[in-house]
């Protein structure tokens, strides 16, 4: 139940992230709204206490694992140049590479995730 959880965070965070960018890009009023500035939070937090339980439930470490240690250190990249996407990028062309670079390293995580390895491409 717990990777189900974590699973289905996933694909809200990144469909929240992805309808934001649109909404960024098209400067709609919608950005703007109370529940666009809380739900990513809520949903990202979420996110993040699924995937330590999971860790801990299994047993393992990003010390021990390099799939895990690759993983956090791309959601690491995630955060930041999603942040310069959706809120610091100066101009709008900064913020949509950002927020292509993003969706790129989303993409990376996941298919760290599905194959852990953290060079998916050359399993896949």
């Amino acid at each position: 139940m717990l990777k189900h959880i974590h699973i289905t965070c996933v694909a809200l965070s990144y469909s929240l992230f992805f309808l934001r960018g649109i909404w960024m890009l098209r400067d709609s009023s919608l950005l703007h709204r109370r529940w666009v500035k809380i739900a990513p939070h809520m949903v990202d937090t979420l996110l993040l206490a699924s995937a330590i339980a999971l860790a801990w439930q299994i047993g393992i470490s990003p010390l021990s694992n390099p799939w895990l240690g690759a993983k956090i250190i791309a959601l690491l990249f995630y955060i930041v140049i999603g942040a310069f996407a959706l809120k610091y990028g100066k101009t709008k062309r900064i913020r949509l590479l950002a927020w292509l670079a993003a969706q790129m390293a989303f993409f990376y995580i996941v298919g760290v995730a599905v194959t852990h390895n953290p060079a998916p491409w050359q399993t896949l």
